[in-house]
């Protein structure tokens, strides 16, 4: 059975040649948990996951498996599993052979192997497949054997580098679903690479986005999107990404206001992380599904900002409206089915128990 390992991470640094990656990063990963490790292409989230497999000499800092030092072990001795971007199978080999290749090189007992491809087989619904070779199964089917493989291997630690980039956009949603389930079947600690946030956001028990060698935010996916450490996090996810408009603080009759060029939201009620300064420019960010567009003349119309559509985006479920007000795009995400015309006014409010507030020079939140 799979052992429960946390991984801990301390002060890491990472030189690939003159460059430095990663620079005194800091990670703890709980046993049991499912940690994505979210940024664009070059951030340096697959060094760190290389560096934990043991495929990347560390510069300094330590790694820890299970409360035990693997900044030197071989990979071998890590207890780690690893799925590749691409699915590396034998072609020669079937299902089955690929599968516990691993376990009988190590000389594993036969009927242990037996075992341990059966369980990873119905897990994967791999069963019907055991006897074919891989030019005869599917993209999907392919990484499934990939993910079986290291399953097999019963690891402490399980570790995918982008294992779904490779397939079409509804083999990726099935695959994900399922990965999902074999985390909660296995309970297994498993740490996660990919640049797709649907992805961090629908598997993750905590996110880190990485942006440049450096994690800038680590927490729960709900806590990521709606409080957005800095401007990068906030704009990185959402899709549309968070609307930003700039501004700066202004006390008036015992409440705190966020005054833009021409939009005015009560921010009294923001937890601030300090002492608001009332000197400091600052940009107030609110994600599209906090902006309530209306139409003219229903209620609560009267009074609200007004916004000319430049273009609707329909999304099936939702459409995305995107309002010219005084120069600025504006998104909003609309429930309503209602046809609007290029041009046509339609009136929106902004949600102030949704807001974000981020300093305008350091874009850190304020």
């Amino acid at each position: 059975m799979t052992n429960l390992a946390n991984v801990s991470v301390r002060k890491l640094r990472i030189d690939l040649g003159a460059n430095t990656v990663i620079d005194d990063l800091d990670l703890d990963v709980r046993a049991g948990e499912f940690v994505v490790l979210l940024g664009p292409s070059g951030c340096g989230k697959s060094t760190l996951l290389h560096s934990i497999a043991g495929l990347i000499d560390v510069s300094d800092g330590s790694i820890e498996i299970g409360g035990e030092d693997m900044t030197w072990a071989d990979p071998k001795d890590r207890g780690v599993a690893l799925v590749f971007q691409s699915y590396a199978l034998y072609p020669t080999m079937n299902v089955e052979r690929n599968m516990s290749f691993a376990l009988r090189i190590n000389g594993t007992p036969k009927p242990e192997i037996e075992r341990r491809v059966k369980r990873a087989a119905d897990m994967l619904q791999l069963g019907p497949l055991l006897a074919r070779k891989p030019a005869q199964l599917s993209g999907g089917q392919r990484q499934r054997v990939a993910i079986g493989r290291a399953l097999v291997r019963e690891a402490d630690v399980f570790l995918f580098d982008e294992p779904l980039s490779n397939l079409d956009a509804k083999l990726r949603t099935e695959l994900r679903r399922e990965l999902k389930q074999l985390h909660q079947q296995l309970g297994a600690t498993m740490i996660y690479v990919t640049h797709d946030q649907v992805e961090a956001m629908t598997l993750a028990t905590r996110m880190a986005v990485m942006k440049g060698g450096v994690i800038q935010q680590f927490g729960t996916p709900a806590e990521v999107y709606a409080r957005p450490e800095n401007l990068f996090v906030a704009t990185f996810l959402g899709t549309p990404p968070m609307n930003l408009l700039k501004g700066k603080l202004e006390a008036n009759e015992g409440k705190l206001w966020f005054r833009g060029a021409q939009l005015d939201v009560d921010v009294t009620n923001y937890a601030f992380k300090g002492a608001p300064d009332l000197a400091q420019p600052c940009v107030l960010g609110v994600r599209p599904e906090d902006v309530h567009a209306t139409r003219l003349g229903a209620p609560g119309s009267e009074g609200a900002h007004q916004g000319s559509v430049t273009l609707v985006e329909p999304m099936g479920n939702h459409r995305v409206l995107w309002l010219d007000y005084h120069g600025a795009q504006i998104a909003s995400i609309d429930q309503d089915k209602t046809p609007l015309a290029s041009g046509a006014h339609v009136p929106f409010s902004i949600d102030a128990a949704h807001v974000s507030l981020f300093d305008e020079a350091s874009g850190e939140r304020v």
